[in-house]
């Protein structure tokens, strides 16, 4: 049995008029010949699929591609997405209802979404080859989020998720979990991060593969489960003044009878349009720097240095966010004060920023 998992997709201003007109070699290039007749192909759509413009209040972009985008990403092989992510709603309930139903026509299968916070709890199952893959997506805390009087996407909680995943494993041969969160352009996960996912394996997950970070990450093998801490971009032509925006990883799974995995990394890079399979020296290095990172993983004191880096280089954003809270001295603060309270991956680097004294020794003095 061939899976792929891509990471973030997300049609712009470069790559939208090439998707939504059907030109699948501009879109996808030597990827089309790579993915075909696979047994599962699953993306994570960070994006509305709507005409609408009916942008919702949120810090950072609103996303959206026209809906006939969806009809590319189905000739390219996509069977199905992953919907948890802090986009999907981006333009409302209206934009939001448009999504699925643009994929339902043309027959993608969608996941990490519901009615309310209890309805996107459902669980996933792919049958395929007489076996059932189990996928389940969530989110971290950004906007998008399903309430419990209001549709989106499934958060992250850190013990309904476990449930769920034990549910999931219980009923199906091997199981998936697309983690949308993680400090975008951090190559290590956090601390907390680390933990939930490990805890996942626990529960039952075989692979988990966080996104959203839009940069390559590093991986482990804990227990009997794999974890890829960053996946980076599939499809997302953006940013490119950003070197860690401009690559990612597309992941090959050949599972034998016994469902016992093979992992083959395909490193891609994002061109003027699209996205193409990285080749010969540039696809080695990137192998190789996602392999020494790994590595850095191993080391507990290695690791800490590059995460308590990585939030230090951060540190203004943070600090600033802080003092201009209240600075209208009214009981509303600035919206992104609460925003960061909000999503874990922020609440990660203000503990690593301004550790309690018990914590003190996590970070050094600045």
């Amino acid at each position: 049995m061939k899976l792929f998992i891509g990471g973030d997709i997300s049609p712009t201003a470069a790559s939208e008029p090439f998707m939504a007109s059907g030109d699948i070699r501009t879109s996808f290039g030597d990827v089309c010949d790579l993915v075909k007749g696979a047994d599962l192909f699953i993306v994570n759509l960070e994006c509305a699929l709507t005409e609408r413009n009916t942008p919702i209040r949120k810090c950072g972009p609103n996303l959206k591609a026209r809906p006939s985008c969806a009809r590319t990403l189905k000739k390219l092989g996509v069977t199905d997405a992953g919907l948890s992510n802090n986009h999907v709603y981006d333009y409302g309930s209206a934009g939001f209802h448009d999504t699925l139903f643009t994929l339902e026509q043309v027959g993608i299968r969608y996941t990490g979404v519901g009615r309310n916070e209890q309805d996107a709890r459902k669980p996933h199952y792919m049958n395929v080859c007489g076996k059932t893959i189990a996928l389940i997506c969530v989110c971290e805390h950004e906007y998008s989020y399903a309430l419990p009087d209001r549709e989106g996407c499934w958060g992250f909680d850190p013990f309904e998720t476990m449930e769920d995943i034990a549910i999931a494993k219980a009923n199906s041969n091997y199981l998936i979990v697309l983690y949308h969160g993680g400090k975008e352009q951090c190559r290590y996960p956090s601390p907390r991060l680390r933990r939930a996912c490990q805890a996942m394996v626990r529960a039952g997950a075989d692979l988990i593969l966080c996104q959203h970070s839009h940069c390559i990450g590093v991986s482990e093998k804990y227990h009997e489960g794999n974890i890829v801490y960053g996946q980076g971009n599939f499809n997302f032509v953006a940013n490119q003044e950003h070197p860690h925006w401009r690559n990612g990883l597309l992941l090959e799974v050949d599972l034998d009878e016994s469902m016992i995995p093979t992992f083959i990394f395909h490193p891609l890079k994002i061109n003027e349009h699209g996205v193409e399979l990285c080749q010969n020296e540039e696809k080695q290095r990137l192998l190789d720097e996602f392999f020494a990172r790994t590595a850095v993983l191993e080391d507990y004191e290695a690791w800490m240095a590059e995460w308590n880096g990585f939030c230090l280089s951060v540190k203004p954003a943070y600090r600033r966010a802080i003092a201009i809270a209240f600075e209208d001295d009214t009981e509303t603060p600035q919206q992104i004060f609460p925003h960061y309270l909000d999503c874990e991956a922020h609440t990660d680097v203000w503990r690593q920023l301004y550790p309690t004294w018990n914590g003190e020794n996590l970070i050094e003095k600045n």
